[in-house]
């Protein structure tokens, strides 16, 4: 007899836990060390003799084949599981960097680091952060906090960690070193263990569907039909363009400001540890706090981009220090609470489709920012121009979203997931995500 599957209670911990610690660990030694890159991008430009904008999209590329890439990660998870493709996701990750360490040219790191690594690290986000949603609920957003501040971590860690390596074995030796690093993602996968699918009171066979309906599930293509899910993801287009943009030129900027490379990297680590603080208060806040996730988004995101717009008047180190700590702080709240209101938006049963889609639209925007920021560093001779580009876009980034349906708390309530052609495509239960998808009034596109 053929059951109907739907997702069970969250248990709010238990296993959900160890999910969160490979979760951690992936953030850390993905994400943690794209943010600590400014070591080696100073290596890269000096060693290859090329511009920064040339050298900028080694990041930019990685990142962005990162997200466009999570689609097919969404679709394998759904199709043979999210541990054995975390297991893959980590080996690429490991493997590219070790390649690169024997690289000869900016194409080779192009393709090593920015292709292998990349998919890599699709392979492992999607599912683990997918299965983070599907554990918890009422903790959701303390948990995403929790995940995300391993970026922090490892940015403490590793920025002044490089940069010994660096000095220590030359970057071919420390891309090695770090490469083995990278090589645990492989047991952060083999932690992925997914909720057991619960049966409903749904009766007769399941519903036949055509190889057409089979990829748009896997994919989460009809989505792309709900206006609050599209609107939210030009709001993440351009958020992801200007998020990255500081990480990858702080430390140049301060090396052109004249600090010393140590003075440099350890502004890398000022903004770690004002990164693990905001996720923790930014998570708390979250949860027991009267706005809703989207209003959080939006204020921490309009307080980072005022940040960056004050970096001219960082002329001293102490004012540098101060900045980067007020940077570190509000710009550590972005990503978790982005995905904490992803999930509101389309509920824990569309969340691993609705994170590959965001990933590949928010690709164009990771792809564009750091260049970008490059060619302004080039036209301008200066790194001021390029902060205050990404303070602005990060600004109309936050704008957007108050263009999302019920972004006012006055205006009536409805569900993203409405009927269509009076038949209900997704039932949730009353208890499902705590009712937060209907909130989203006029989603249908």
């Amino acid at each position: 007899m053929n059951a109907h599957v739907a997702s069970p209670e969250p248990p709010d911990g238990g296993w959900g836990w160890m999910i969160a610690l490979a979760a951690f660990l992936q953030t850390a030694l993905v994400f943690g060390v794209i943010r600590s890159f400014g070591v080696f991008f100073v290596e890269f430009v000096v060693y290859f003799e090329e511009p920064s904008t040339a050298v900028s999209w080694i990041s930019s590329v990685t990142v962005a084949v990162l997200m466009f890439t999570s689609p097919l990660a969404s679709a394998l998870s759904a199709q043979y599981g999210e541990r054995p493709v975390g297991i893959v996701g980590g080996f690429l990750s490991g493997l590219g960097l070790f390649l690169a360490s024997f690289a000869t040219s900016l194409a080779q790191l192009y393709l090593f680091i920015g292709l292998l690594t990349g998919v890599g690290g699709a392979l492992i986000f999607s599912p683990s952060l997918a299965l983070v949603a599907r554990y918890f609920k009422r903790r959701r957003a303390l948990a995403n906090a929790l995940v995300f501040s391993g970026t922090g971590i490892s940015v403490l860690a590793f920025s002044p960690l490089f940069q010994f390596l660096v000095d220590s074995y030359g970057w071919r030796g420390a891309l090695m070193i770090v490469s083995g690093m990278a090589f645990h993602l492989v047991v952060c996968g083999a932690l992925l263990r997914p909720l057991p699918s619960a049966p409903n009171d749904a009766s007769g066979p399941p519903k036949q569907e055509s190889q057409w309906g089979r990829l748009a599930s896997l994919f989460g293509l009809r989505l792309l039909r709900h206006r609050a899910f599209m609107t939210f993801c030009g709001s993440g287009v351009l958020i992801t363009a200007g998020y990255f943009m500081p990480f990858i030129h702080l430390v140049p900027h301060a090396r052109e400001t004249g600090f010393d490379e140590y003075q440099a990297a350890f502004l890398v680590s000022v903004v770690g540890i004002a990164d693990i603080a905001g996720r923790i208060v930014a998570g708390w806040l979250a949860d027991c706090g009267p706005l809703r996730l989207v209003h959080h988004l939006t204020l921490w995101t309009l307080l980072t981009g005022v940040t960056l717009l004050l970096v001219p008047l960082g002329r001293n180190y102490t004012s540098m220090v101060a900045i980067s700590i007020g940077y570190g702080f509000l710009a550590s709240a972005i990503i978790p609470l982005k995905f904490s209101t992803l999930v509101e938006i389309v509920g824990p049963d569309q969340i691993m489709g609705a994170i590959g889609l965001i990933h590949l639209m928010e690709s164009f925007g990771a792809l564009a920012g750091p260049p970008l920021s490059g060619w302004i560093r080039d036209a301008t001779g200066s790194y001021v121009a390029s902060f205050q580009a990404a303070g602005s876009i990060l600004i109309v980034g936050a704008l957007v979203l108050v263009a999302l349906p019920s972004y006012l708390p006055c205006l009536p309530a409805a569900s993203l997931q409405k009927p269509e052609d009076g038949k209900e495509e997704h039932d949730p239960s009353p208890t499902e995500d705590g009712g937060s998808q209907r909130e989203w009034s006029g989603a249908e596109a």
